[in-house]
């Protein structure tokens, strides 16, 4: 059985007593459950902290799902699914028995799937609520190559992850949206860039992060690193290292500082860190450097 605190639907489900038949990771991050349900029961999802893919596999006929607006959507019996994005509170009405099959997928394993098979921005990219649908696609994964598998047999490990893959990477393309005025084409504005290139600039004695420099844009890290490097032709690293390099450049020519605390004041680590990267973008050692630009030896 899944450890209580990694999916909170199925922590519900199994603190209301329902029957648990099987439950499996799916890989390292994403887990599967089987559930068996005969009551008549309300049940609310609040938040949950992972999306959830859900079909009922046999029954189903007397489950229903009251949306906000108060209207009501009943099921369609065997073959239903429904999906289920984090975050989203969902209320149900059970009325009835249900085998029921539950695939948890965390955010973090959908927004690594968004970046890595589609390009796509996770920030601007949400999962589809959808209380009820047919979808052979998903209902013949689930069927034929989950369902028969022993999760718990080795020999059936890599198939069994394999076909997690496949639904999510189906689902990831059939059922999620964006904004379409959100779409990535230009480059940042140059109110943006300046506002970028101004906290490098005032912070190039601190380790820096992609997301410390989105955050100073106001875009999503996934965004702003696509927007700078067509505005500023290379990418968010290669532009602070850029930036680090040229204040110690500067240091070096007025005098006065130890390699090391030239080093801590770019944001280099050490000062072998700082001399291996002088070197890579300068071609000479630092202390090379300083010599021939102003004829004294730097300790």
């Amino acid at each position: 059985m899944l450890s209580p605190g990694q999916f909170t639907v199925f922590d519900h489900l199994n603190g209301a007593g329902v029957p648990l038949r099987a439950s499996s990771r799916f890989g390292d991050d994403m887990a599967a459950a089987l559930w068996d349900r005969d009551e008549r029961a309300a049940t609310t999802y609040s938040a949950p902290s992972h999306h959830t893919i859900s079909l009922y596999v046999d029954g189903g006929e007397g489950i229903s799902r009251r949306r906000g607006d108060g209207t009501v959507q009943a099921s369609y019996g065997a073959g239903s699914v429904c999906l289920m994005p984090a975050g989203v509170t969902t209320e149900w009405e059970v009325a009835g028995a249900v085998r029921l099959f539950h695939f948890y997928v965390p955010r973090t394993a959908f927004d690594r799937l968004l970046v890595e098979s589609f390009d796509r921005d996770p920030a601007l990219t949400q999962l589809v609520d959808v209380p009820f649908v047919r979808d052979a696609t998903i209902e013949n994964v689930i069927r034929h190559a989950v369902l028969p598998l022993d999760w718990h047999d080795a020999a059936d490990r890599v198939a069994v992850t394999q076909a997690g893959q496949l639904l999510l990477a189906y689902v990831a393309s059939r059922f999620t949206e964006r904004p379409a005025s959100l779409a990535l084409r230009g480059g940042l504005a140059p109110s943006s860039l300046r506002r970028v290139a101004d906290f490098v600039e005032a912070s190039l004695d601190q380790p820096l992060a992609i997301g410390d420099l989105a955050a100073a844009a106001g875009l999503s890290a996934f965004h702003f690193t696509r927007m700078f490097r067509r505005s500023a032709g290379v990418s968010p690293h290669a532009f602070v290292n850029a930036r680090r390099i040229a204040r110690a450049k500067t240091l070096l020519e007025d005098g006065g500082m130890p390699l090391a605390e030239i080093a801590l004041a770019c944001g280099f680590s050490s000062q072998s860190h700082f001399t291996a990267r002088f070197r890579e973008a300068v071609g000479v050692t630092p202390g090379q450097y300083a010599r021939h630009v102003r004829g004294a030896t730097l300790s």
